[in-house]
Parts: structure tokens; C-alpha cells; sequence
């Protein structure tokens, strides 16, 4: 089961046996040793091959991987707090201090995204405007907002809930002088509220002319005369329990943040991609951004200082170690682990991490080995299916890269397997021919991996069978299914390794540049096409070796310039 930090263990792309049974060991043997978390993965499609081995040891295809490039989701806030359009100052001001942070989502009684309101804006509506004291008085509220604020009692309120533009003044002038100020600035008594202490002059007088409400101060007692004409005029009358600034503050503050409200916002999907985003985050735009459903709902909020946070998913890779072979987003994510048994890439990693890479037929040699050495058991079944990585890579132990090592992990797997390897063996090359069961585009994609050599991008992909009558049924368009690879991988060649189980030989069809294909020194079966090549049965031992020999040549003759312009022209198109 997949815990909150997963982590993967998973093969190269377009995976063979080895890769699939290794990536399933490898995770059961850490659940045997107690680190939880770990889960089999694979990052393309299975085949008759895999799928007869799986069948026959019970064991499902391992969680299937795209891309584990980081996405939104997997650093976003879920769920965070926020805010209705309706919520006042104050109340946004409590939510951003008691959570420490600084950007609020605004939202409709639906939950649908409106904006956002930040620190900043909410303190630049409080700084005083010198040349604008009209409208450092305004405030956009209602009565019952402004109660609510000030935790304040009610002893007259008139329509509570209207929300409504109103001005607000201190009654500390002397009466004479109280109401010459809002009659210049054109001020309507009934949009005025006055803050006033046990002045009942003023009290009264503020009543006789039909203000929205008088909000008394210090929880000073209202006579009972003036709460009368207050009711007689229909004038609301709020005690506040605080002294005169600090109430002016709070009604201030009671304003609705409607309109402090940023609207110009781009929602994010939660699948975005964080390379992407990253893009975004440039210098002026927001600090957060939203992350909303299909249908405008808020799932989540993410920060430029949510993008620094380590990216959950984890990563063991087993069977190789390039990055050109790797699920795509492998260096987006925390790789581990690597446990492999091929050549050395140039792969650097952040941190260090265990790497285990010795030259054995297979990389199940090295987990059952593991298994060994740690006096775990494996059950029947896994047993199964280690045997089977180790005898499909190597021709049950008759290719060239086998070692002695395999030959002595094979005989202990099956002390522990309820199959020999000979049986085995036989299920897994009679599984069927990968060329009659798939298209010629699958086909030159089965076990398909890409390799650089000194900024030369090249592939190799290598499909047994047992014959090749099954070939040359379908050569011509799986040499025309190369070339199309080759143009959409923007490679500067690609070769397809054709292998007779049966006769340990091997054909090589090529597509490539006339400089290199006319170095290859086996014999030509169809001219600069198809090459055949006796008792190679290896890619890794064998033939990757011989293309990077053949590539160094160039390069000391002076002559992998075409390579270079073929694959520099491809990636620009």
C-alpha cells in the first residue's frame, strides 16, 4: 500500500522481463525488511513475454507510470482556509494572523474562486490617505457586521443585515460645531455613524437629525430618554465596550472586503505540471495562485514558497541508470536508489543514495542475491519471478553476460521456486513472437533505450524470437517503423536487434547517417539496412560496445559532424 511519501521502484522504459520482475522483487524485499512504502511500478506496456510470467506466479502488472513529474497536487495546500466576498476586514485580518500566513482565497456562497485578498492589500486600505479624509471615513458594511466586530451590545438596531456605504465620525466637537463638517463634505445624516462617549447633548442632537446609527463608547449607560427618541426615529443604537479609537479602528474594519478583492487571477489545474508553473511565478506576478475544479470550485492554494518544498514522490530505478531510459520527470523527483547491472551514465544526483551496479547477466541476479545475503526467503512465487528476470536476459544463463554469480544465485532460487529453470525457461521463449503479436511501431519500441555517446543521442531496442522467419515476414515495414522513430526521438541513428534464441545469432537493422552506417563491419544482408551478426545475442556486452567503439572512431577521424547536424536539425523541428 502506497503511503503518503511513495516511493517506486520501477524499470526503464518500454520494459522487458527483468525489468518488470526486478521492480516487483526489489519492492517485496524492502516490505520483508519493514520499510513500508515501497510499491512496483513500470513505465510502458507489458507483453506476451511478461504477461506468461506474471500469469504463472500470480502476480499482478505493477502500478503503470506515465510521468512522475511533479504536479500541482503534490505541493499544493489542499483545502485551504479562505473567505466569502461578504467577510469583513476584520475577519480576513483574524484568519491571516491566526494561520501565519499572507494571501487569502475569496470565494462565493458556492465555493467557486472570486480572487484573493493579501496582507498587503488589507494594510494599504488602512493607511491614511492625506489628500482623501472622505474616504478614509468610508466604510462599506452593515450594522450587523459592525455589532459583530465590536463585540458590542444592541439596544436599538434598524434593517441590520442591508449592506450599505456609510461615513464614519467622532461627536467630540461642541455642539454648535458637530455637524458643520459632514455638511460641507455633502455627507446624508442617514448614511453617518457617530462614535460618542456620555455626551447626551450631542447624543440627541445626532438623533434629531436621522444619522444610521450612534454607537456609544466605553459601555457608558444610554438614558433612557434618548434610547425613547432613538426608537422614535427609527435610529440604531450600538454600545461598544471599548474607548473611542480603538472603536473607530474596529469600525473600520468591519468593512466588507468586496472590494479589496483581486479578481485577475489564472486558475491552476492540479495536474499542472511544477515545470510549468514555475514558469508563471515570474517576477511580478502573484505570490499564490489558485487551484480550482472544472467547475470553478477552490481545491487548493500554492506559493512561491510551496515550490521549495521536496517533491513527495521517490524514486529506486532498477535495470538502469540513464535518465534517457527512465520514466519520464526522473530528474524532477528524489531517486533513492538505483540497482542496476549495465554501463555507468553521467547521471549526478543532489544527494548521495545507494547504488548498486555489478556486471551480472541480470539485475534479478542482484536482488535475489540481496534476498541471500539477508536471510530472507522469498516465496515460491517470488522465487518465480527472480528466476525469470535471470533467465530471460540470460538465455538461461547461455549469453555471453553471464557469470558465475548467476549460474549459483539461479540453482538457490530453485530450492525456493516450485519450477526448475529449464522449465521455465521454455514458458517464457514459447510465449509468442513479439513480431506476429504487435505492429511494426511497437515492435521497434519493445525493450526500446536510448543512449548518448559524447553528445550523440542514439537507440537500441531488441526483440527475441525464435527464428526469424517471423523477421523477414514483416522486415520491410519494420525497417520503414524505424526510420519514423528515429525522426520523432530526433535521433542520429537507431538500430533494432532481431535475436534467435535458438542459434544465438543476431540480425540488426539500422537507420542512420551514410558516415556511420558504411563503418559497420559484419555483413551487409540488405545494403546499409540490415546487417547480420553471428553470436551476438547481447546488447549490453555486445553490440552497445561496438556502436560506441564505431562512434569514437568518428570522433577521432573528424567525422561525426553529419551525426551531430542530423540530430541538432531534428530537435529544432
Amino acid at each position: 500500500m502506497v503511503n503518503a511519501t511513495p516511493t517506486f521502484v520501477i524499470g526503464h522504459k518500454n520494459p522487458d522481463t527483468d525489468s518488470i520482475c526486478s521492480a516487483i522483487a526489489y519492492a517485496a524485499f524492502k516490505q520483508m525488511r519493514g520499510e513500508i512504502g515501497y510499491t512496483a511500478a513500470r513505465c510502458g506496456n507489458s507483453n506476451a513475454r511478461i504477461d506468461a510470467v506474471l500469469t504463472r506466479f500470480d502476480y499482478p502488472l505493477p502500478t503503470y507510470l506515465s510521468d512522475v513529474s511533479p504536479r500541482v497536487h503534490d505541493l499544493m495546500v489542499p483545502n485551504p482556509i479562505a473567505v466569502t466576498n461578504d467577510a469583513t476586514c476584520a475577519e480576513a485580518l483574524h484568519l491571516l494572523d491566526e494561520h501565519q500566513i499572507t494571501v487569502l482565497p475569496v470565494i462565493s456562497a458556492r465555493k467557486r474562486v472570486l480572487g484573493s485578498v493579501t496582507l498587503a492589500q488589507l494594510g494599504h486600505f488602512f493607511i491614511p490617505r492625506l489628500d482623501e479624509p472622505r474616504a478614509m471615513r468610508q466604510v462599506r458594511t452593515s450594522l450587523a457586521r459592525i455589532a459583530r466586530t465590536l463585540q458590542a451590545s444592541v439596544l436599538q438596531i434598524v434593517e441590520e443585515d442591508r449592506l450599505e456605504e456609510l461615513y464614519v465620525r467622532i461627536g467630540a466637537m461642541d455642539l454648535s460645531t458637530f455637524w458643520k463638517i459632514s455638511e460641507k463634505e455633502n455627507i446624508p445624516a442617514e448614511h453617518s455613524l457617530i462614535i460618542v462617549g456620555d455626551r447626551r447633548d450631542i447624543q440627541q442632537r445626532a438623533i434629531e437629525l436621522g444619522i444610521r446609527a450612534l454607537i456609544i463608547v466605553g459601555n457608558l449607560p444610554v438614558d433612557p430618554a434618548i434610547l425613547a427618541l432613538a426608537k422614535k426615529q427609527g435610529v440604531s443604537i450600538i454600545v461598544s465596550p471599548h474607548d473611542t479609537a480603538t472603536t473607530a479602528w474596529f469600525v473600520r474594519t468591519a468593512a466588507t472586503i468586496d472590494s479589496l478583492v483581486d479578481r485577475k487571477f489564472t486558475p491552476l489545474n492540479v495536474d499542472t505540471r511544477i515545470v510549468d508553473l514555475r514558469k508563471k511565478f515570474i517576477q511580478g506576478a502573484p505570490h499564490a495562485m489558485m487551484v480550482t475544479h472544472e467547475d470553478g470550485t477552490l481545491l487548493g492554494i500554492i506559493t512561491k514558497t510551496d515550490l521549495l518544498k521536496p517533491v513527495p514522490t521517490r524514486l529506486v530505478l532498477v535495470d538502469h541508470n540513464e535518465l534517457t531510459q527512465a520514466v519520464p520527470g526522473a530528474d524532477e523527483v528524489t531517486i533513492t536508489e538505483i540497482i542496476d547491472h549495465h554501463r555507468l551514465s553521467p547521471m549526478a544526483t543532489p544527494q548521495p543514495i545507494l547504488f548498486i551496479n555489478e556486471p551480472v547477466g541480470s539485475t534479478c541476479t542482484i536482488i535475489a542475491d540481496l534476498y541471500r545475503r539477508s536471510n530472507l526467503v522469498p516465496s515460491a512465487d517470488l522465487a518465480g519471478i527472480m528466476m525469470a528476470g535471470l533467465i530471460a536476459d540470460t538465455l538461461l544463463l547461455k549469453s555471453p553476460t553471464t557469470t558465475p554469480k548467476d549460474a549459483a544465485v539461479l540453482e538457490w532460487l530453485e530450492t525456493h521456486a516450485e519450477i526448475k529453470g529449464k522449465a521455465l525457461a521454455k514458458l517464457i521463449f514459447s510465449s509468442g513472437s513479439v513480431i506476429l503479436a504487435s505492429p511494426p511501431d511497437k515492435i521497434v519500441r519493445s525493450d526500446f533505450k536510448i543512449y548518448e555517446e559524447d553528445g550523440i543521442p542514439f537507440a537500441v531496442s531488441q526483440v527475441e524470437e525464435l527464428g526469424f522467419d517471423n523477421f523477414w515476414l514483416h522486415a520491410k515495414a519494420i525497417t520503414k517503423a524505424l526510420r519514423e522513430l528515429r525522426q520523432d526521438e530526433k535521433l542520429s541513428f537507431a538500430a533494432l536487434l532481431v535475436t534467435d534464441i535458438n542459434t544465438r545469432n543476431s540480425l540488426m537493422i539500422l537507420q542512420g547517417e551514410p558516415e556511420f552506417t558504411r563503418r559497420i563491419s559484419y555483413a551487409h544482408v540488405e545494403q546499409d539496412e540490415i546487417f547480420d551478426l553471428p553470436g551476438v545475442v547481447s546488447r549490453k556486452k555486445q553490440l552497445i560496445p561496438y556502436l560506441t567503439s564505431l562512434l569514437k572512431e568518428m570522433s577521432v577521424d573528424g567525422e561525426t559532424a553529419p551525426l551531430r547536424k542530423k540530430s541538432a536539425a531534428a530537435a529544432r523541428r
